[in-house]
């Protein structure tokens, strides 16, 4: 378990606070490219970290992403007009760049010099894999653009959901690194006992700390061998696991790398972005198996209402089916997205990790909080912090796949995890 203390430290991430100064290290994702589709667009609202910020796309089709409020009165930027590259307030016509340099003020005379002394906030933002991302550190201490495979994938390989989350992002975060749970809430044919997710229920994990945060094995015995599943921790809150076996234990029908980055909105609300992208450079993505993922996944556009949050959610108690749940799926909600979210909201906005017991399959949640929190003392002292460093993470990839019983899994699948793209 965490102190209370602790748990404050790795859960508060706004202005000011450590898990905030540690998260502002790195480029996060704020909105999917579609968000901002044209030059000159409305502009749209971002909440990131605690700070409410606008976000445009200018006349050239650059991303700005700029303080909520204009500096004169604090007027609302959200209905700015967006024109001739840059975004104009509409209280008093005060004109900003993307870069926070006021180059219009029509209110005051025309020799007069105060736009050279007045700017908006700015963070620099980099459009990369359909997504926009922005990194609000010090300017000094900024690193490149990440390099996560699934960015160079081609388009005809990739895969991006988004989904809103009421909870903090550090419960989203460990669910994802939790390999346990799978066997028990997403399994949706509880009398199919022959399925490595299910015969073995208790998996042995093993963790390897790395540059970008930790690999770690899940490792279940089935029949005369192991499944493996690998899963990779990518500082600060991303997660990447294998799919080239499906879910009935079968090789899959593409094989495919899945993972999320949680991003968080503020202390109690998260955005996830899921992609996933086809293992095998030679094979597309082919549009119907994304279609039928998304939809068995719950995040499909059937599901959503307007700002990416799911029709089943804690207000209806993720629709759950009794009967469904006694005689054929554990849970009894439908969706593994949806599974997930009912678990980690229903935790509370902040989960009170000081009344838990963690067991020995819990390992890589307590690795993930470990590492967290030493990075979060890294980043007050203006040290190095893991992973924000792409040369750390390009050359990563997560595969599950069976072996031979008694065989290593770092030898048996070291090529199946080096990136290909």
């Amino acid at each position: 378990m965490l102190s209370a203390e602790e748990n404050e430290r790795l859960t508060r991430v706004g202005p000011r606070t450590p898990m905030g100064a540690l998260f502002r290290r790195y480029w996060v994702p704020f909105a999917m490219s579609e968000e901002l589709s044209a030059a000159d667009g409305p502009p749209i609202r971002v909440r990131l970290l605690g700070e409410d910020l606008v976000a445009f796309r200018d006349s050239g089709g650059a991303v700005g992403l700029v303080d909520a409020f204009c500096p004169h009165r604090r007027a609302p930027m959200f209905f700015g007009r967006n024109e001739e590259q840059g975004l104009r307030c509409v209280y008093h016509g005060w004109k900003f760049d993307r870069a926070g340099t006021c180059v219009d003020m029509p209110s005051e005379p025309p020799d007069s010099l105060f736009k050279t002394k007045v700017r908006i906030g700015s963070y620099p933002t980099w459009e990369g894999g359909r997504m926009l991302w922005a990194y609000l550190g010090p300017p000094e201490l900024q690193p490149p653009p990440p390099d996560y495979e699934f960015l160079r994938a081609p388009e005809t390989h990739r895969f991006l959901a988004k989904s809103y989350e009421e909870c903090n992002f550090l419960q989203a975060v460990e669910g994802g690194l939790d390999t346990a749970h799978i066997s028990f809430l997403h399994n949706i044919s509880i009398k199919n006992k022959n399925r490595p997710r299910t015969a073995d229920s208790a998996p042995r994990l093993e963790i390897e700390r790395t540059a970008y945060g930790f690999r770690y094995a899940g490792i279940r015995q089935f029949e005369d061998r192991q499944y493996v599943r690998t899963n990779h921790y990518l500082m600060p809150a991303q997660q990447s696991r294998g799919h080239v076996i499906g879910s009935d234990g079968k090789p899959a029908p593409i094989g495919t790398i899945h993972g999320h980055i949680w991003v968080p909105i503020d202390d109690t609300h998260t955005y996830a972005y899921s992609w996933m992208y086809a293992y095998d450079p030679a094979q597309a993505l082919p549009p119907e198996f994304v279609r039928e993922y998304e939809s068995y996944a719950g995040r499909g556009p059937e599901a959503l209402l307007p700002g990416y949050r799911p029709k089943r959610n804690r207000s209806n108690d993720y629709l759950i089916d009794r009967t469904l749940q006694k005689n054929d799926s554990f849970t009894g909600i439908l969706g593994i997205n949806t599974q997930d979210f009912a678990i980690q909201e229903g935790m509370g906005p902040i989960c009170d990790r000081t009344r838990e017991h963690l067991g020995t399959t819990d390992r890589a949640v307590i690795a993930a909080r470990q590492l967290l929190l030493e990075a979060v003392t890294a980043a007050e002292n203006g040290e190095p912090v893991p992973g924000a460093d792409p040369a750390t993470h390009r050359r990563v990839r997560a595969v599950d796949n069976y072996i031979p019983k008694d065989a290593a899994w770092q030898v048996e699948l070291e090529d199946d995890m080096v990136a290909k793209f």
